[in-house]
């Protein structure tokens, strides 16, 4: 069976929607969605559960620690492994 120049699987549909969240999407792959996105059920609840996570961790509060505090931390954890029990 031949491949459709405008039809694509879920799993490809998938796979666009994760590049065009980071706006890596060509123009033809977001058409190709959104015919896709037209009709597919899933692929609908994919991209909405998709849009939530990627608010989700451009919202968050999310702090990393220093470089000094992680080697600070990896000293304590080491000297702690060393201490017999």
């Amino acid at each position: 069976m031949k491949k459709s120049f405008l039809f694509i699987s879920c799993e490809e549909a998938q796979h666009i929607c994760d590049k065009s969240q980071y706006g890596e999407a060509t123009f033809w792959e977001r058409v190709k969605l959104s015919i896709r996105l037209s009709w597919c059920k899933v692929t609908q609840a994919y991209t909405k559960s998709n849009r939530k996570l990627t608010n989700a961790i451009k919202s968050s509060k999310v702090d990393c620690l220093k470089d000094s505090e992680m080697e600070a931390l990896k000293t304590q954890f080491e000297e702690q492994l060393k201490k017999p029990h």
